[in-house]
């Protein structure tokens, strides 16, 4: 990649109707973290902006799931997603929302533009609604069986188990997710962007990298799997797509433009236009001109997301963007494949998750420690898989036995040779232990071979190979390992006591190397390493720069004569009890939610009784009454025994409704009877009549209220 004046990244907008799992961190969030914490550590102007995608259908489902309004969702999740991201160390500049009016601004300008170009087309077409509802259904309310793999759960935009992108006329079988019903086609009006017509333009720009004669980004730097879904798409064909949508929630179409009335922007509109929104919150928070980081050719623009965000960002929001004409493209856009967990597909549906709010809880201290495993096990190019126990060994191995030992030996052995101080030495010292003896002109040939370290790690970096870059750094902490043990300072102390200065010395400078290279992946552990050699925390403006500057020169990065702090353990091991507890809840979660499901799906599903006539039910009296006395029935944990005043007369009613309220609770309860009951015997007591209740999302049975009693859906127990 070129050099440029500056650089735009972007992570993926969370979708706020559910926590962040480890998934999302491995597929979008620390790729994005590394990368900007370097070109910032390398002195470079770095916005990176985020905020939390809070529009679209599958937001209104969760409200009505949770009983609460669209906004209490999204603020629920907004709000989470700050505290977890920063606890977790992503180094956003700004974290945005796009439920902020600056956001809604934004997208209708964006839209308005268009629109007055002329750029979209206003197609009327069929689209499912749903009768029992009335109201059209967007892609997310629709569910069916997937043409593809034969998922029967895929949703109206895209199959969660095959990743295929698809229409809701692509599924078989398909219903509502509100009401369960099968849907019906009815007309409806939209604007669409012609895709189509981009269609040339996007096949010269993402196979050449070319706009308007300019070489924007080289195909050998976009990812194979990136471009050859791009290339699958643009190969079959484009069509039209719309961008706007009949919902009731996210960005109204502006009220100035014919037609508006309950059309709202499609989410794929309104959701990447939120980074160009950040931009500008964070530009008017710190007093900047928020355009040359949109609008300036030498802006590097990089998109960091999963693979199934591939072709929104590669083909449809370029397309807004070269439609809208002020905009710059992105010169890349790295996605990374999904990550798996012990075998299977991540699922928020079925909670086969770790939540990364709930491991921080649990295992607090340790967030360096899931960053590595993350970065490790990146599926920077393939899929890939989290397990606990690669976990344990991840940290126990690597993290424990080669780096915090490492580090671990140097700061005890300068603190009991030296006193915590870093020894100088005599230039013409020979070192020892080795079969050929080296003198101390190698001190200096280590300190260059950092730097050629170093700038492998960099030029990993730059070339989005982030597990590489991870392990050349532990490399270098091996290099150091294996100098202690080659050296045997703590032998040759006793015998030759002035080489052992140059070993601690050069192990020293390994250790104040690694203290700010390690900053972009392991933050945390980088700011305590720091503290233990009693140095200034790394620049997180000028680190890497400073660093690579000071190797390349042969200047060390930690002074002869420096006092450094007492030995204390960077990393500590992780006992087989964490990992069973881990990888229990996880299996139980899953069980627990199918157990949920299958509980729902047979209240939901629950067969309707046969038909009656209208005459059958006319025969029922039901009267209002009010419950003057209630006892518990011997020997019966469900049943009470209910007085009920009628008015004209006073009955005894046996309910089965012990196990919900108490008895001195419901005195003065007006309930509705079915008085014309037949009289049956329970437990040695005559019950005349059915007081009628009705059960709640949490099963608790309720008392259906005389004066808004709909017998409809109602339930009676004696």
């Amino acid at each position: 990649m070129k050099q440029y004046d500056r650089y735009l990244i972007t992570s993926a907008l969370p979708y706020a109707n559910g926590p962040l799992h480890i998934g999302h961190l491995a597929g979008a969030y620390l790729s994005a973290d590394i990368y900007a914490r370097f070109r910032r550590m390398m002195g470079e102007d770095v916005v990176f902006v985020c905020g939390s995608d809070e529009h679209g259908a599958a937001i209104t489902l969760r409200a009505a799931k949770d009983g609460i309004t669209p906004q209490e969702v999204v603020d629920r999740y907004h709000n989470l997603f700050k505290e977890t991201f920063d606890r977790i160390g992503i180094s956003f500049d700004i974290y945005h929302r796009t439920s902020a009016e600056l956001h809604h601004e934004t997208s209708q300008e964006f839209f308005t533009n268009l629109y007055e170009k002329g750029e979209f087309e206003e197609i009327e077409s069929e689209q499912y609604y749903d009768e029992e509802q009335n109201q059209f259904l967007a892609d997310r309310y629709i569910i069916g069986t997937c043409p593809k793999c034969g998922h029967e759960e895929a949703y109206g935009d895209q199959c969660e188990k095959c990743g295929s992108t698809l229409s809701p006329t692509d599924l078989i079988n398909p219903r509502s997710t509100i009401s369960g019903s099968t849907p019906v086609m009815r007309k409806t009006t939209h604007w669409y962007l012609p895709l189509n017509k981009y269609e040339a333009w996007l096949k010269e720009w993402v196979v050449n990298g070319e706009k308007d004669d300019k070489k924007l980004h080289y195909p050998e730097e976009w990812k194979n799997h990136v471009l050859g879904q791009c290339n699958s798409w643009l190969d079959g064909g484009l069509n039209p797509r719309s961008m706007t949508r009949d919902l009731s929630w996210g960005v109204d179409v502006p009220h100035n433009i014919p037609g508006h009335e309950g059309k709202k922007l499609y989410v794929w509109m309104d959701a990447p236009i939120g980074y160009i929104s950040a931009t500008k919150q964070w530009a008017a928070d710190n007093k900047k001109d928020w355009e040359p980081y949109w609008k300036d050719e030498n802006t590097a623009l990089l998109h960091f997301i999963g693979k199934d965000n591939i072709v929104f960002h590669c083909l449809i929001f370029p397309s807004i963007l070269n439609a809208h004409g002020d905009y710059i493209l992105p010169v890349n856009v790295p996605a990374n494949q999904f990550m798996n967990l012990e075998g299977k597909k991540l699922s928020t549906s079925k909670n086969w998750a770790v939540w990364v709010h709930e491991y921080l809880d649990e295992l607090p201290g340790q967030e360096d420690e899931l960053r590595y495993c993350m970065i490790k096990n990146m599926p920077e190019t393939k899929d890939s898989e989290f397990t606990w126990k690669s976990f344990q060994e991840a940290n126990n191995s690597e993290l424990v036995n080669n780096l915090a030992n490492f580090v671990n030996r140097v700061v005890v052995l300068v603190n009991k040779y030296y006193d915590g101080v870093v020894p100088s030495f005599d230039e013409n010292q020979d070192l020892i232990g080795a079969s050929d003896p080296m003198d101390a002109a190698y001190h200096d040939s280590e300190i260059l071979r950092l730097f050629d370290d170093m700038d492998i790690v960099c030029s990993h970096i730059r070339n989005f190979e982030f597990r590489n870059a991870l392990q050349k750094l532990m490399e270098i902490s091996s290099n150091g390992n294996t100098i202690l043990q080659a050296n045997e300072p703590w032998k040759a102390q006793k015998t030759d006591p002035e080489s052992v200065k140059v070993v601690m010395n050069l192990a020293m400078q390994y250790v104040a190397t690694l203290s700010v290279a390690i900053k972009p992946f392991l933050p945390f552990t980088s700011d305590k390493m720091r503290k233990l050699i009693n140095l200034p925390l790394a620049d997180d403006n000028s680190g890497y720069l400073d660093l690579t500057n000071d190797l390349s020169e042969g200047i060390h990065p930690i002074a002869d004569g420096h006092k450094i702090g007492s030995p204390d353990h960077l990393f500590s091991r992780i006992d087989d009890s964490v990992i069973e507890a881990q990888v229990a809840k996880l299996q139980a979660n899953a069980k627990s939610n199918e157990a949920a499901k299958e509980e729902t799906a047979e209240e939901t599903y629950a067969p309707i009784k046969e038909e009656i006539a209208f005459d059958d039910f006319m025969k029922m009296d039901i009267r209002t009454a009010t419950i003057t006395e209630a006892t518990k029935v011997k020997k019966a944990d469900k049943l009470l025994q209910l007085t009920l005043d009628l008015g004209f007369e006073t009955r005894t009613v046996v309910s089965g409704i012990a196990e919900h309220y108490a008895p001195e609770d419901i005195i003065g309860q007006q309930v509705c009877l079915l008085a014309n009951l037949a009289p049956r015997k329970i437990r040695g007591v005559e019950s005349k009549g059915m007081v009628l209740m009705a059960e709640d999302a949490s099963g608790k049975l309720v008392f259906v209220n005389p004066s808004e009693a709909s017998f409809a859906n109602g339930g009676g127990v004696r």
